[in-house]
């Protein structure tokens, strides 16, 4: 899944591409890219035509378009579809529930002020592991896998390609939320470090409150949005911490320089383009980044560390993998799997 450097390199491209013009027709070609749009397709392009579009935003992972003379579906439809099918990384869309200790989730989030609501609606944009947003010329041929056509008035399109089906568009209202215009569905999810309100000590002082291991609360998007599988590895190689160091072992000053680590690496792959490891992240003219050159030890299991020149590891954490140093980040007794 597109972590926040990915969609950051999308967001921009829609601030220049996309914002400020206007959608003359929508065409839904796959009704499985709205699902999360309850009132169905129709309903959707009936909504969106002769919207104009106002701002892209993001927060963490999710990237939205703010509309104007667009009307939001009932936001209620999507709130719980958006959480549940996001990639597993300790979001579970609740905040402040009693959840299971063994994940963090739900337990000492960085909690908002009480949230307002606000004129406007917002186009989210869900991409999940294959999905792009592609700005081309009308007589462009088609992609093989082009769910969404969106026209605008001026000429061009915008374009929602999904390889996988796991992405998805769904419209929602706006609230705000500690001063910030977010969509409903996104009103729960954590600032993220590269974010000017990010508030850093809050976010280290709730990490070493948790009971679970370091990368599991990285993850969590309630408490700081953004970083995935790839960054996570990377920031906890950068502190030479081990992914299953239980949070509450970590001094302050170690927990505040993973944080720090954490924004470092997703400025430094937000400079190159992001990490592209086949053709399906790509900014909004097609192209990918290339920050996977300068990974230390995502996906290099085997490979020597850049800094001990120990093998690479990996190991099996949470449906996915961990990637770690042996020699630089080893478990302590104590891990947190």
């Amino acid at each position: 899944m597109p972590e926040l450097p990915e969609v950051e390199v999308v967001r921009l491209g829609l601030l220049d591409h996309a914002v400020g013009r206007t959608i003359a027709d929508v065409e839904v070609l796959h009704p499985r890219a709205v699902r999360r749009h309850e009132p169905g397709p129709a309903d959707f392009v009936a909504r969106l035509r002769g919207a104009r579009l106002t701002a892209a935003n993001r927060r963490g992972k999710y990237l939205w378009l703010e509309l104007t003379g667009a009307v939001a579906a009932a936001s209620e439809f999507v709130g719980a579809s958006l959480a549940a099918e996001d990639e597993t990384d300790g979001s579970n869309g609740v905040v402040g529930a009693q959840a299971d200790p063994e994940s963090g989730r739900g337990h000492d989030v960085v909690r908002p002020p009480s949230p307002s609501a606000v004129e406007g609606a917002a186009l989210l944009v869900h991409l999940g592991m294959s999905g792009q947003l592609l700005v081309k010329d009308s007589a462009a041929p088609d992609e093989r896998h082009l769910r969404v056509r969106f026209r605008f008035a001026d000429g061009g399109e915008l374009r929602f390609v999904d390889q996988r089906t796991f992405g998805g568009l769904t419209l929602a209202d706006l609230l705000e939320v500690d001063g910030t215009t977010l969509p409903v569905p996104v009103a729960h999810i954590g600032r993220d470090p590269l974010d000017p309100r990010f508030d850093a000590a809050a976010v280290v002082e709730a990490m070493r409150r948790r009971r679970t291991g370091v990368k599991r609360a990285l993850l969590d998007q309630t408490l700081v949005s953004g970083v995935g599988n790839i960054y996570a590895d990377e920031a906890l190689w950068r502190t030479r911490l081990h992914w299953a160091r239980p949070t509450a072992s970590l001094p302050a000053a170690k927990a505040a320089e993973l944080v720090n680590a954490a924004a470092d690496v997703m400025r430094e792959a937000l400079g190159q383009g992001g990490t592209s490891f086949d053709a399906l992240y790509v900014n909004v003219n097609g192209q990918s980044g290339y920050f996977d050159r300068s990974l230390a030890v995502y996906g290099q299991e085997g490979l020597p560390c850049p800094r001990c020149a120990s093998p690479v590891r990996r190991d099996p954490f949470m449906n996915r993998s961990a990637f770690s140093c042996p020699g630089c980040q080893p478990e302590p007794a104590d891990a947190h799997r």
